[in-house]
């Protein structure tokens, strides 16, 4: 398909992971130069649409949907693209945390961005330069935050990025993220089941808590487990994602009354005090997924240093944790 047309194409139900993709991935999958910020903007305009009408980016597709394609960006010329540097090249390979013929597990550091952006030059889908162009080139299934550390699946085949894709839609992935808060949360384990939006505050767009009728109200659910405390002036939590929101955790935390520390976006006066000089507290941990051709895999990253520092700061060590925290059942789901 010329990227100058405007096509109209459907979700395949034979292609695995298909059926229940978001319509960010659906896209692409397709087309992998495109940015998660130009499929936005060009869901918001309303150029894509789904069975004749407008559609967020996360919009989830069914088999047989119609997707109107409009007009996209050109991919841009390999022969023009900036080649990588030897150094970064190497810090791409040191990322490492897994490899095989079809999957790559990276550990990305805190404060590298996943994809680019508007003065982004430098972030993960860059760098998988690494590993070559085309189809060489692994693909991205899920995101991080930029300020997020830890552990980040990719696909190295189009039939293993669908796979993937598709075990985090039907929610098959199980993400378990640490950080650390402010306080100690009562109950100490549980489900926070609270409603989120994306809202204009001072001047900045935020995710907050709303009521479930809200019409930007999108549902959110995060597990979570307290694994250890410094007093009652901070605590280790692991959490767990039930659902994929833009800033889920921090803003549950903050709803919570527990924001993370080192957040300048979601934290408060208190949790700014216990902060000075460190980053966001929030790590990806472990992820566990179904192996797109045999069976589980299951993947730790160690700390980030940015979440060393945290660590040190209030005694806590990363060998005390139990890589199973939410194996036992989880309370009630508490709305706030």
């Amino acid at each position: 398909m010329s990227p100058r047309e405007v096509k109209t194409l459907y979700v395949d139900p034979a292609e695995a992971g298909e059926d229940g993709v978001r319509l960010d991935r659906w896209f692409r999958r397709r087309w992998p130069h495109l940015t998660q910020v130009q499929i936005q903007r060009l869901a918001r305009s309303g150029q894509i649409r789904v069975d004749g009408s407008r559609a967020k980016a996360d919009t989830r597709l069914q088999a047989g949907s119609m997707v109107r394609v409009p007009p996209l960006p050109d991919a841009p010329d390999p022969t023009e693209k900036m080649a990588l540097s030897s150094r970064d090249a190497a810090m791409a390979r040191a990322m490492v945390l897994y490899e095989d013929e079809e999957v790559l597990v990276l550990n990305k550091p805190a404060g590298l961005a996943v994809q680019g952006g508007t003065k982004t030059s430098q972030h993960v889908d860059r760098l998988l330069s690494a590993w070559g162009e085309g189809l060489e080139r692994p693909r991205l299934v899920h995101r991080l935050d930029r300020d997020t550390s830890g552990v980040l699946v990719l696909g190295k085949t189009p039939a293993a990025a669908a796979k993937l894709s598709g075990a985090f839609a039907r929610h098959k992935a199980q993400k378990t993220y640490w950080a650390l808060v402010v306080g100690t949360p009562h109950p100490t384990e549980g489900i926070i089941d609270v409603p989120l939006a994306k809202k204009g505050i001072n001047d900045r767009e935020m995710v907050v808590p709303v009521d479930a009728k809200d019409p930007k109200a999108e549902a959110a659910e995060t597990e979570f487990v307290t694994i250890s405390r410094a007093g009652p002036r901070v605590s280790w939590m692991a959490l767990r994602p039930h659902t994929g929101r833009t800033h889920q955790l921090r803003a549950h935390m903050k709803a919570m009354g527990h924001p993370i520390l080192g957040d300048p976006k979601y934290g408060d006066d208190k949790s700014a005090a216990l902060s000075e000089g460190l980053q966001l507290q929030l790590h990806a941990r472990r992820l566990v997924i179904p192996h797109p051709s045999q069976g589980m895999l299951a993947i730790e990253a160690p700390i980030s240093k940015e979440m060393k520092a945290g660590f040190e700061r209030f005694g806590f060590s990363a060998d005390e944790a139990d890589p199973e925290p939410f194996s036992r059942k989880p309370a009630r789901p508490s709305r706030r």
